[in-house]
């Protein structure tokens, strides 16, 4: 009997790490789903996954956007058009109790006059309902001209 219960507990010990979450690989896999439908045209994907309060920044806003209205309005001026691949490289997750930050490069629209290189950080927050992005930010890669002092 004790033999059977020892062999329970190192199954289970073995089985543990398998049930716990690879938060890394579920922020990475949720940011290039909705990635993957932003470059049809629907972005959202990335409504679905944001909280109720996210802010959100990129170089075409003058101030940081502020809730999930205030983006899904945002969200609603894109025009129509044509859709383009992108692809995420240099995805890389910082995990800080129910907070995790992902940082990774996107070259948007490749192969096209309108290709674009970017910069992003999505700040993710653990809720009841999974991962949502609480703060998300855009910026051009493209380098200064000169360096600042």
């Amino acid at each position: 009997m004790l033999k059977l219960a020892l062999t329970a507990l190192m199954m289970a010990a073995v089985a543990l790490p398998a049930l716990a979450e690879d938060i890394p690989a579920t922020i990475i896999a949720m940011e290039r789903t909705a990635l993957d439908r932003g470059d049809k045209g629907d972005v959202r994907g990335f409504l679905e996954i944001s909280a109720p309060d996210v802010v959100y920044q990129d170089p075409a806003l003058d101030a940081p956007l502020k809730g999930l209205a205030a983006l899904t309005a945002y969200y609603a001026t894109f025009p129509a058009y044509e859709p383009a691949p992108g692809v995420m490289s240099n995805a890389h997750v910082q995990v800080l109790g129910d907070v995790a930050v992902l940082s990774f490069h996107y070259v948007a629209a490749v192969g096209t006059p309108k290709q674009k290189v970017w910069n992003a950080t999505e700040v993710y927050r653990k809720t009841g309902a999974g991962w949502r992005i609480v703060n998300t930010h855009w910026s051009l890669t493209n380098p200064l001209p000169q360096k600042l002092d």
